[in-house]
């Protein structure tokens, strides 16, 4: 049966409803719209080369931070096994003082059984084959139960140390387990935020890894000029300094009271020049690494972390410093930037993750960072706002 509607003309309208041109139509135009808002954010994911660089540096600095986890667990495991190790030969000894005693005990008792002291009085005094034997025999068993009293506390005391170092010992190889297991997580760490810097770095294209080569020369240039105007600062502040001395100097040798305060300005020196010397030993050494690479948790002498190198570099000239930088930023006398000498300590961040030895001038000798060397540097390489303390060692 034919349909009675007449088909209408296109591009009416009927109680708001668009005619399937026009919908076609707008529909195209909304997926064009939908297709164009979903590249943008695509091309948004895509970090900048700012973005890049800091998220790597970041990466970097969480590495060093492990990094000292892992010295300090491995400080830690080193102690706790040397621990174990001692309280084991300890147990060892007490164990063979407690056999020791308890074979003692066993010679009492089979003499005891031979005399047969463990019998009654009368009995003792009706076998005997004369009233003087029973007496002898009485006052022998009385030295020996005396004896055998000591041997019996003897025992006791050292079933009780014994029982005692074992315990110690227990407790240590627990506690050893768990700075093992610390250790082995602080390795992780380290190693997964390397990973995580490496892929990052691995994405960049030819071009952009120029670009970011060029960005670290301007940060460089940025940090030299910095250190050269610390440097202008500083010297002038020795001048400064040398002038005020020069004039107290020629002031008091017009009075007589004086000479005491000569006498004690004087007996400074002897501590300045006893820091200075180390200092030099320690800078002679760091200088003698300049080249060799950056290996986290490495001492040397192949290869160095930062404070692994400040570390090594301070033992040169006599002085202990411990192993990390969290430790050593408290091994010494803090001191302002402005009166900073060559031989201390820099210290950076405020997590202390990084440490580098001062060679004045605002510059540092440092290992940076994986796969960098050990090199010298300015303070200001990551900027201003990374120093967090200078600290005097010796």
């Amino acid at each position: 049966m034919a349909s009675h509607r007449k088909s209408r003309p296109a591009g009416t309208r009927v109680a708001g409803i668009r005619t399937p041109a026009l919908a076609t139509a707008a529909l195209t135009s909304v997926a064009l719209l939908s297709q164009s808002a979903n590249a943008a954010p695509e091309a948004d994911d895509k970090p900048s080369l700012e973005e890049v660089e800091k998220k790597v540096d970041d990466l970097y600095r969480q590495a060093e931070s492990a990094t000292d986890k892992y010295n300090a667990a491995k400080e830690k495991t080193a102690k706790q096994r040397k621990r174990v190790d001692t309280l084991l030969d300890g147990v060892a000894q007490r164990t063979q003082k407690l056999n020791e005693a308890r074979e003692k005990l066993g010679s009492f008792a089979a003499a005891q059984y031979r005399t047969g002291a463990s019998a009654p009085d009368t009995a003792t005094f009706l076998l005997a084959d004369t009233p003087q034997d029973y007496f002898d025999q009485t006052q022998l068993m009385d030295r020996m139960t005396g004896r055998q009293k000591i041997a019996v506390d003897d025992y006791v005391t050292q079933q009780s140390e014994t029982m005692k170092k074992r315990q110690e010992a227990t407790e240590s190889l627990q506690t050893l387990n768990e700075t093992q297991g610390d250790l082995k997580t602080a390795k992780a760490t380290v190693q997964r935020k390397l990973a995580d810097a490496r892929e990052l770095l691995s994405k960049l294209t030819a071009e952009e890894k120029a670009r970011l080569a060029a960005i670290e020369r301007e940060k460089q240039q940025e940090a030299a000029r910095k250190a050269a105007e610390l440097a202008r600062r500083q010297a002038a502040q020795q001048r400064a300094q040398e002038e005020a001395a020069q004039q107290q100097e020629s002031g008091s040798s017009s009075s007589s009271g004086s000479s005491s305060s000569t006498g004690s300005s004087s007996s400074t020196a002897p501590a300045d020049s006893s820091y200075a010397t180390k200092a030099e030993k320690a800078l002679a050494f760091a200088r003698a690494q300049i080249g060799k690479p950056y290996v986290w948790g490495a001492v040397g002498p192949g290869s160095y972390d930062c404070s692994g190198l400040t570390q090594a570099a301070w033992k040169a000239a006599g002085v202990t410093l411990p192993r990390t930088t969290w430790d050593q930023v408290n091994a010494g006398t803090t001191v302002s930037l402005a009166n900073a000498q060559p031989g201390d300590l820099v210290f950076f961040y405020d997590d202390l993750s990084h440490v580098g030895i001062y060679i004045g001038n605002g510059m540092m000798i440092h290992a940076p960072k994986p796969g960098t060397y050990v090199r010298e540097e300015s303070i200001y390489y990551d900027g201003e706002s990374s120093i967090h303390s200078v600290v005097r060692p010796a």
